[in-house]
């Protein structure tokens, strides 16, 4: 490849585990070499919280632009643009200095429980919802503002202004926040409709719509590093930054799942399944959530908050070795052989049921129960989670003959076992991306689409693996498992 050939993309993806930086050619590929992966850590805290420190991340997530641009070499001349992508429903007060005040408070974070529950009682819950595409939840922003009201006052009473990581970065890189409409519909405060601050939401929260970032579209770039940053980034000083995406939004673009025949399914730190949708209405079926990717596409889908994060804390609290041969020992176990029923919930739970104050229950034990079996259990019980998502997205689907789950993210990727569980659950045919960072890849092509360097993302070559087809005998079986499983959940939750 030569320095004179077509423009390159950088993608930025900062993600809760790590950030990443990437750049792509003009159709999408990533370049060899040229990129960049920094680990990230997640404080949290006995009663529910989960926070990151903002100034850590802005410099991470520059250090890992500068390695992947040097890595480039003499190509980093040819970049052109640059996309982002972010994780949604984050929020971080900022003072009058531009520098942030609080934590960032994560999706994760659910001391909120309380604001939940004050909210319902004032606002029109189903109103509220079916307008900005979001429940009332500890996940979104709206209840953790009032948590930090009221239990961090003066951190509140010295932000001036409340915002995004990705507004923050974009605050700190040019001296002015970006905020996408794609971000703005992650919080639970934004008229999907409307493209607007929901009047009625914010009034009963503690603060005012001018502490909030506009919403913008995604073709509106930033240009101009400010001086302390362009001097690292030479590079990407004076090209556009595109303003920042979310990162479930970026997933399906990027692993193929751009059209109502291709629902992508996520298996990351936490879990999603969505579908994007280019026409229609943003109005989520009773259960899940709708998001923007820009101004003109959305997505439906449903979020698990335990996903890896589940079978991480299931292997190393049950202390079994290694990965690769308890995966061998789990697929050689036949469907719900355990008799054991798992609700996930370490972290509450979000879709379909939407209870923060969820809590994780493993049902059926004895004294002959092996930990590969309570392992085994507990990754059925997250494909049977997502099974409820499915059916709750079935009528928004075009499951014609063609029609696909296409699986991403790292924790079920490396899980050929977890794939077959899913697709067997299902009853579909699951395909496992080839695509090694989806949503880094998505920020790039929305970043090539911008510029005007594709016709369009669907354009975009996509790679596939392996195709998981369903067993109608291990789907019965599994069907069996998941009323249990809806019969337990109903009996502690509702």
């Amino acid at each position: 490849m030569s320095d004179a050939g077509p423009g390159l993309v950088l993608s930025l993806d900062i993600g809760t585990s790590s950030t990443r930086a990437a750049l792509y050619t003009s159709q999408g590929r990533p370049v060899p070499g040229a990129e960049s992966s920094r680990p990230q850590r997640v404080h949290t805290t006995a009663d529910g919280g989960a926070e990151m420190h903002p100034e850590e991340v802005v410099q991470r997530a520059v250090r890992c632009a500068a390695e992947a641009v040097e890595r480039a070499g003499s190509q980093a001349r040819r970049i052109v643009g640059v996309g982002v992508c972010t994780y949604w429903h984050s929020i971080l007060g900022v003072g009058a200095n531009g520098r942030a005040t609080t934590p960032i408070y994560l999706w994760s974070d659910t001391r909120s429980v309380a604001e939940v529950e004050a909210l319902r009682q004032r606002l029109d819950a189903p109103a509220v919802y079916a307008r900005t595409g979001c429940p009332l939840h500890t996940s979104y922003v709206g209840p953790r503002i009032l948590w930090i009201a009221r239990t961090q006052p003066e951190s509140f009473r010295r932000s001036q202004r409340w915002m995004s990581i990705g507004e923050y970065l974009f605050l700190r890189l040019f001296g002015e926040a970006a905020c996408s409409h794609s971000m703005a519909s992650g919080t639970g405060l934004f008229d999907l409709g409307r493209l607007r601050w929901d009047p009625e939401v914010l009034a009963a929260l503690p603060i005012e719509e001018e502490q909030l970032s506009t919403p913008v579209a995604h073709s509106r770039a930033s240009v101009g590093l400010r001086p302390e940053f362009a001097r690292v980034l030479p590079n990407l000083s004076d090209v556009p930054w595109f303003p920042p995406l979310g990162d479930g939004a970026c997933s399906n673009v990027g692993s193929g799942a751009v059209s109502r025949r291709r629902v992508a399914i996520m298996v990351g730190t936490s879990g999603a399944m969505r579908v994007l949708c280019p026409t229609g209405g943003p109005t989520p079926p009773q259960g899940l959530w709708a998001y923007l990717l820009d101004e003109r596409r959305f997505l439906l889908g449903g979020a698990l908050s335990n996903g890896g994060n589940f079978y991480t804390w299931l292997t190393r609290t049950l202390r079994v070795g290694q990965r690769e041969r308890l995966e061998e020992a789990l697929s050689r176990m036949e469907p719900d052989a355990h008799g054991l029923t798992v609700l996930p919930f370490l972290m509450g739970e979000r879709s379909p049921g939407w209870r923060g104050d969820a809590r994780a229950v493993i049902a059926g034990l004895s004294a002959h129960t092996s930990p590969q079996e309570i392992i085994r259990a507990g990754l059925e019980s997250v494909a049977y989670r997502f099974a409820l998502i499915h059916e709750r997205l079935r009528d928004r689907l075009d499951a014609g003959p063609d029609y696909r789950v296409i699986a991403t993210g790292g924790a079920l990727l490396y899980s050929p076992l977890w794939m077959q569980i899913i697709a067997d659950v299902l009853n579909r045919p699951v395909v496992a991306s080839r695509e090694k960072q989806a949503s880094g890849r998505g920020a790039a092509l929305m970043a090539l689409e911008a510029l005007g360097m594709i016709r369009g993302i669907q354009s975009a070559p996509f790679a596939f693996g392996k195709v998981y087809h369903p067993d109608a005998a291990r789907h019965a079986r599994y069907m069996e498992a998941l009323a249990r499983h809806t019969a337990l959940y109903r009996r502690l939750l509702e």
